[in-house]
């Protein structure tokens, strides 16, 4: 990647923003900045984001509304800042697709590890913008394209998926029919180099049920092994 990393950092306090941009600027970063969430769309349209610093306590729209508003539609990596510590509230930020989630008072060196280890995730990745020349895997109906970091579905409908969903889900189709433990998907979706905490992968696959199966509550395609892990029970067959 030639150009330095884009952070845009979402946060109504401007004390808040100034510190963090410095620090980043110290760290050869490119930084924009947004105090809410209009703000944050119009930064958004204007230029080209590699990462999101999202406060959870905004204004208007709250962090975790923006964050699950832009899962929606977007892949590019968040990662939510908020006073609140408590295990409830990083599962419901991870839960509405955040990549990984810091709360505030957080050191300077912890913040620049967790921005770095997420974009090395993101990076690490296909260009959705390359030339077809990996996997076209297909299962249950679905089609995840490896390549362009698209998954398709029946319906030729595009689903986007967060950097941890894509990790997951890449992870799941190369072992199918295989019962893998939360450790061992952390190792294979490279989640310990994220810092995210174990809880997460739950989290993950919560997500990816709500959006591969036709009834998350009773899931056919991800399968709870109770006291193993995970098994991804479709037959996966490449195009």
């Amino acid at each position: 990647m030639d150009r330095s990393p884009h952070i845009l950092i979402v946060d109504d306090d401007q004390e808040i923003r100034d510190l963090v941009s410095r620090l980043l600027n110290k760290e050869n970063l490119r930084v924009s900045t947004a105090a809410d969430g209009r703000a944050m769309q119009r930064e958004l349209e204007s230029g080209n984001i590699d990462l999101i610093l999202l406060d959870l306590m905004l204004p208007g729209d709250d962090g975790l509304t923006l964050c699950r508003n832009l899962r929606a539609t977007s892949a590019i990596p968040i990662i939510m800042l908020t006073a609140k510590g408590g295990e409830f509230d990083r599962v419901l930020g991870l839960e509405m697709g955040a990549d990984d989630y810091l709360a505030k008072p957080f050191s300077s060196r912890e913040l620049v590890a967790r921005i770095k280890a997420v974009l090395r995730r993101a990076q690490s990745l296909p260009s959705v913008t390359q030339e077809p020349g990996g996997e076209v895997l297909k299962f249950g109906g679905w089609a995840f394209d490896t390549a362009r970091r698209e998954l398709v579905s029946a319906g030729n409908v595009v689903v986007p998926l967060s950097t941890g969903e894509y990790d997951l889900l890449l992870a799941f189709v190369h072992h199918p029919g295989r019962v893998l433990s939360r450790d061992q998907l952390l190792d294979l979706a490279r989640g310990r180099s994220s810092g995210v905490f174990d809880r997460s992968i739950d989290t993950q696959i919560s997500r990816l049920r709500r959006k591969v199966e036709a009834d998350p509550k009773n899931p056919e395609i991800i399968k709870t092994v109770w006291g193993g892990g995970y098994v991804f029970s479709p037959q996966v067959t490449e195009e």
